[in-house]
């Protein structure tokens, strides 16, 4: 039997199970044993080559964008008009046969946004090749999943799914779980709070599930199975995502207005092209881009080229900046001089843990190095050995 007859038999297991307070134990060690077999599907097969055809593209730029959807939602034309670079597109399903890359210039940034192929219903199992779609995606700072105003709300619902057996949390932030594995010592379990969903017994049958019998376990928030297993698993992903909504010309005004108020979506239309500055301000709003401005000592800022820093890629600190610009430079700064919101009064002496905001001025002032110079008394430095046993001992006085 292979690994996907075995998460579909456990599956059905679950959906034959009732819910209730007896049950919560044997449906617990179920989900865990899910986690594994997907986690084991998604390795490579053993004795298999390094090399693969995926469509991995080099990042470039200051972020990266993927674009998820079933086939012939408007990917492609959405590509082309907010980048400029052609892809094919057609009336026929899976025009797009791999990764097409493009680059959006908003707000002094460079943003790369991939076109990727349409995903089915079971991308997550290697259907359609969703699985090279999905790692392309699970390497994104943002996914706009892309989706056709006229068809169901199921189609949603679908690939969210698709995208959580792959170990991808959309819009959900990394659960209040401590989790650290011991050599000896049985397993330490502690809460700050009350739980409801999760207790003593629970937790270490499903670590008893992952062979686990020595571990240290603390919530500090009142999670669920789900994230506790993802906290064990280790490998997931949490990454926003934006519910893009095409095609709102070929529906009524009540749907549209219906589909624009729910969280995390923008309604837009390829066709009549609306709506897709609202789309690029929503995009830059969730990737949470900060642009900094360099200033040199003694002349004006230079507004041509930002440093462009986000909490993704590394932080927003000026030692983070200090590191972006060359990483000697942590080590010869003294302080810095900043401009902009983030500060109280203008300009502001800040140190190296001070988080920067979107348009913030710095300049980093140096250490000065220390000059040997001077004579006599006023000489700063000896050259003279610091140990006497160093010190040239002087030739005898001649008699």
């Amino acid at each position: 039997m292979g690994i996907i007859e075995k998460i579909k038999e456990i599956e059905a297991e679950m959906a034959r199970t009732q819910k209730n307070k007896a049950t919560e134990y044997h449906l617990g060690q179920l989900k865990a044993k899910i986690a594994k077999l997907r986690t084991q599907l998604l390795e490579p097969p053993k004795g298999s080559a390094g090399g693969g055809d995926g469509f991995e593209v080099t990042k470039y730029g200051h972020g990266r964008v993927a674009l998820i959807g079933f086939p012939s939602v408007g990917k492609s034309t959405l590509l082309t008009m907010l980048t400029g670079t052609h892809s094919e597109a057609a009336s026929y399903e899976f025009t797009t046969l791999t990764c097409i890359p493009g680059i959006i210039h908003y707000n002094d940034t460079k943003i790369q946004l991939l076109d990727l192929p349409g995903i089915i219903e079971g991308a997550s199992e290697g259907k359609g090749r969703g699985r090279q779609v999905i790692a392309v995606a699970k390497s994104s700072d943002l996914v706009l999943m892309v989706l056709d105003a006229s068809k169901s709300e199921g189609h949603r619902q679908i690939l969210t799914k698709e995208l959580e057996a792959v170990g991808l949390r959309l819009n959900k932030r990394p659960p209040q779980i401590y989790f650290k594995k011991k050599k000896t010592g049985g397993i330490s379990f502690n809460s700050t709070l009350p739980l409801t969903h999760v207790d003593e017994k629970l937790c270490y049958q499903i670590l008893h599930e992952y062979k686990i019998h020595n571990a240290e376990v603390l919530f500090r928030e009142d999670a669920t199975v789900d994230d506790l297993i993802d906290v064990i698993e280790g490998n997931r992903k949490y990454i926003r995502c934006v519910y893009v909504y095409n095609k709102i010309d070929v529906i009524g005004i009540d749907d549209v207005d219906k589909l624009a108020r729910q969280p995390n979506s923008v309604v837009i239309s390829c066709n009549l092209r609306l709506n897709l500055d609202r789309l690029l301000a929503k995009m830059w709003e969730e990737m949470g881009l900060v642009r900094v401005y360099t200033k040199p000592q003694g002349q004006q800022p230079d507004f041509a080229e930002p440093v462009v820093l986000s909490n993704d890629r590394g932080g927003c600190s000026i030692e983070d900046f200090c590191n972006h610009i060359h990483r000697t430079l942590v080590k010869e700064f003294k302080y810095g001089l900043v401009w902009g919101t983030s500060t109280r009064h203008y300009p502001q002496h800040c140190g190296l843990q001070h988080v920067l905001q979107d348009e913030d001025v710095v300049q980093i002032v140096k250490k000065k190095e220390k000059e040997e110079g001077g004579r006599g008394r006023f000489k700063s430095h000896s050259n003279e050995p610091t140990r006497i046993s160093d010190r040239q001992k002087k030739a005898p006085l001649k008699t």
